[in-house]
């Protein structure tokens, strides 16, 4: 049974910088392709950062480009997101996600999801 676990989220001032973790256990997390999805009240849920099973290939919406950062860490079963210069539109509760396949930023993509993690960016 694959279990995904987010921690890391928090309450940041605009311009601040918070890391999220994301612990997978169970599967073959190797072969899983990750991602980080932002959902704020009343919205719906969209990607801000994936990354193919092997690491190699990542993909962020403009929106966050040059300030997000996804890493995954095969051998610890981890997958992070740096994110730095944050705004008040990043705020939300974000959700990791594992798949089998490479969908890019298509929710559908993905099988399993954790719980989610807050984030709260203001002054």
């Amino acid at each position: 049974q694959v279990q995904v676990t987010e921690s890391g989220g928090g309450s940041v001032q605009p311009g601040g910088s918070l890391r999220l973790a994301c612990l997978v256990s169970g599967g073959s997390f190797s072969e899983f392709a990750m991602g980080w999805f932002r959902q704020a009240p009343g919205k719906e849920r969209k990607a801000v950062a994936v990354v193919s099973a092997s690491g190699t290939n990542t993909w962020y919406p403009d929106s966050v480009k040059g300030r997000f950062t996804i890493s995954k860490d095969n051998a610890a079963t981890t997958v992070y997101l740096q994110m730095d210069s944050l705004k008040p539109e990043d705020a939300g509760t974000y959700y990791c996600a594992a798949g089998e396949t490479y969908g890019g930023g298509r929710p559908a993509s993905y099988t399993y999801w954790g719980q989610g993690t807050q984030v709260t960016v203001s002054s």
